[in-house]
């Protein structure tokens, strides 16, 4: 299953029809119809194949979002390119490892951030490069494809050292979108507000797809910008938002008046790319009227599990798997654990990548049997509804007792004051590891002792926070994710 057929339902038979608007210059928009960006992309392809691309090289971009995005990968779908994104919040040590290990015949970037490029990678600027292709054919250049054929090398957000370049296909790229549409009941009468960037798979695998397969109607944003956010939604009136749980913890700031009136349009809010506080799922269902649906993937996977659109959205758990993907919780002997025990997920299906690039080593560890070892840890339900608990990597082990960080976090973010809160394993000479509590709060409202009094409540001792260490904001990746080693070091 390759992915330009699926797309042409509406390049070609809805050609005529709008598809697209992006955000200009003092808040004004530019529309596009399919056929605009049908003709678009044939005529950037005709110019990167006139400049030497073909099929299995890679082409970077380092872009905020805007249309030329949509175009590049359009044309890198129709020349079988290998396309990589490029997250714009990577500097120069990130960039380095990134470019020298993908290779790429250019970097297409805009004029503010050329200059981060690395000396000797070949730049294209974004802008100069739109205004060549204008002046090629709007005549269709595609070159035969199939599910195995390699779409986009994207690198994981590196938590663990040196980011490594997932290959996903174009049939993992199809199949993750078929599912999503049918399963989430995406159709042309949606309106999606795009403001993911559109160099994470969230928003380039999730929303970009399902946009391009329904037909439906796209507002595209640079980013999202909390303090102009409720305007857009009432501007626009989109029934379609995918966000990460930030996003929605800043929605949450609006008044119930504006908020209810967002939520009687929007029929479907998703949230993903890092765990969703049950608190907030339900703080979201009270204020907007909208039950928000989780749901679990990654980037070597796209997505592979979700609450239902048409059923229980079950706050705190990731939901069901999909209809393509097989899940098996392991013990840490490659076992399968009974429901309600804790393990790591494995998935399988046609969504898994075909492995890392130039990794054999990372791509045997990652696999056993035609399963991918997910390495977060997780509990299934009787009823088959999965509970993430965090990252293997995560795990603390405190005088041989395991602990979850996320089971501790959750109920901090249930006290008051407390806005964020992340919980590391630090070294301890008699327990070997200690849990310790990172919180970002509100002085006025936070009670320390109060907070640690609930917490010796609720659970063991040995879960129990040596330090609360304040912080003005966790630190987070693009999407949101929180970044545990780059937190300050705690000296107790």
């Amino acid at each position: 299953m390759s992915l330009l057929p699926l797309f042409d339902v509406s390049l070609i038979t809805r050609a005529a029809q709008p598809a697209l608007e992006c955000e200009g210059g003092a808040g004004a928009f530019t529309s596009y119809t399919f056929g605009d960006l049908e003709a678009r992309s044939n005529q950037l392809a005709h110019l990167l194949r006139a400049r030497g691309l073909k099929p299995g090289d890679r082409l970077a971009f380092f872009l905020q979002n805007r249309i030329e995005v949509i175009d590049l990968w359009l044309a890198g779908v129709k020349l079988g390119l290998i396309v990589v994104p490029v997250n714009v919040l990577y500097r120069e040590r990130e960039l380095t490892h990134l470019l020298r290990d993908a290779a790429p015949m250019a970097v297409v970037t805009s004029r503010d951030l050329a200059g981060l490029i690395p000396a000797g990678v070949t730049v294209w600027e974004v802008d100069a490069l739109t205004a060549e292709a204008g002046a090629q054919p709007k005549s269709r250049r595609a070159v035969p494809a199939d599910a195995d054929t390699p779409m986009a090398l994207i690198y994981t957000s590196g938590t663990t050292g040196a980011a490594k370049g997932a290959v996903l296909t174009q049939g993992n790229f199809a199949t993750n979108a078929l599912t999503l549409v049918t399963a989430w009941g995406i159709t042309a009468a949606d309106r999606y507000l795009a403001t993911l960037p559109l160099f994470h798979v969230h928003g380039l695998a999730n929303g970009l797809h399902c946009w391009l397969f329904s037909g439906c109607h796209l507002r595209l944003h640079e980013r999202f910008e909390h303090a102009k956010a409720a305007q857009w939604f009432e501007d626009y009136r989109p029934t379609l938002f995918f966000g990460v749980p930030a996003m929605f913890i800043r929605l949450l700031e609006l008044p119930v008046e504006r908020a209810r009136g967002i939520g009687a349009r929007l029929r479907l809010a998703v949230s993903g790319s890092a765990p969703l506080p049950a608190e907030v799922h339900e703080k979201f269902r009270q204020l907007y009227g909208s039950v928000i649906l989780e749901r679990y993937g990654m980037t070597e996977t796209l997505m592979n599990v979700g609450n239902p659109s048409a059923g229980e959205r079950r706050p705190g758990t990731v939901g069901l798997p999909l209809a393509h993907v097989a899940v098996r919780i392991c013990d840490e002997a490659d076992a399968p654990v009974p429901d309600g025990t804790s393990g790591e997920l494995w998935v399988k299906g046609p969504n898994v990548c075909a492995g890392y690039w130039q990794r054999p080593d990372a791509t045997a560890a990652a696999w056993r049997d035609g399963w991918f070892r997910t390495g977060d840890v997780g509990v299934r339900a009787a009823d088959g509804y999965i509970t993430l608990q965090g990252r293997r990597s995560d795990l603390i082990i405190s005088g041989g007792f395991n602990i979850y960080p996320r089971e501790i976090e959750e109920l901090l973010l249930e006290q008051p004051g407390v806005r964020e809160a992340a919980v590391v394993g630090m070294p301890d000479p008699v327990r070997g590891e200690v849990p310790v509590a990172y919180v970002a709060v509100d002085a006025a409202k936070f009670d320390e002792a109060a907070t640690a009094a609930h917490l010796r409540s609720q659970f063991a001792s040995f879960k129990q926070p040596k330090a609360f260490v304040r912080v003005e904001a966790l630190p987070r990746t693009a999407l949101g994710k929180v970044q545990k080693r780059l937190l300050p070091r705690w000296q107790g």
